[in-house]
């Protein structure tokens, strides 16, 4: 078999417009695995957001890798092994709390199996403990509360509002980390560097594959790069126009089992 490496995003890809896999996609994804196909589950999620996917494609049996965080970190989910982490510099954390306090923001980061935030009843902080299956916790001091190592942080609201604090944050800090919107009121904050195509090149190394073996698949900007770098790289028939220009393959779309089909065509 040419490839034997099947890297997915989530949202948009691999799940429909409910956030599940189908049946279908899911029967399909076991026996590639049970053929020797590993599997990469590859998004902006938080680990913990990731997890419940990578349960009901048993990833841990037959020995599949998660990619969270956009690239920040790679974890074995076979072993429980941190094969790669890259965290923000707690530096730049005071600036991020005052760019979302100033403009009437929330923001928020990851713990465990909590969305840490001020604003717990924030209706986008709830959107994003809702997509990641995950549960807000209230701090009274978002600043005082981060003793620990920060995958990324996300600032969240009003679109329009957001796009012009993006543009403010991405001059102030583009040499240092990076500042993008992976929804219109979604701005992630992540160390600099952080991108599925560098991280997979990591893992690739790690594991003894080549990009000529690997097969890549999403929907979003943020896995334009993977795409690119990808033996063949699939955009899907919902992704961005940008997407489906880089890719070599575009196939069905997250509510007609895209995946499944590439499954289909390219790895039996």
């Amino acid at each position: 078999m040419k490839y034997r490496l099947l890297v997915l995003d989530l949202d948009g890809t691999l799940t429909n417009n409910k956030k599940q896999v189908t049946e279908h996609t899911r029967r399909t994804l076991i026996e590639a695995q049970e053929q020797g196909v590993k599997i990469v589950l590859a998004s902006g999620r938080p680990t913990y957001g990731i997890a419940p996917i990578a349960e009901i494609l048993e990833l841990k049996k037959y020995g599949g890798y998660i990619l969270s965080y956009n690239g920040g970190e790679i974890i074995n989910w076979q072993t429980g092994e941190m094969m790669y982490e890259n965290v923000l510099n707690p530096e730049v954390l005071p600036y991020l709390y005052k760019c979302a306090k100033e403009n009437n923001f929330a923001i928020v980061t990851y713990k465990d199996k909590y969305v840490i935030t001020e604003h717990p009843d924030d209706e986008y902080v709830l959107k994003e403990a809702i997509l990641n299956v995950m549960e807000t916790k209230k701090v009274d001091n978002f600043l005082e509360t981060i003793d620990f190592p920060v995958a990324k942080c996300l600032i969240v609201g009003e679109a329009s509002r957001l796009m012009l604090l993006e543009k403010e944050m991405y001059e102030e800090l583009k040499d240092c980390m990076g500042v993008y919107r992976s929804e219109p009121y979604f701005l992630e904050l992540v160390p600099k560097g952080i991108d599925k195509a560098q991280s997979l090149a990591v893992l690739l190394e790690k594991i003894g594959a080549t990009r000529d073996e690997m097969i890549a698949i999403g929907d979003g900007f943020n896995d334009k790069s993977m795409i690119e770098f990808a033996g063949l790289g699939v955009a899907m028939a919902n992704a961005q126009d940008v997407v489906k220009q880089a890719a070599d393959y575009i196939t069905l779309s997250n509510e007609e089992d895209g995946v499944a089909a590439v499954v289909e065509k390219f790895m039996k």
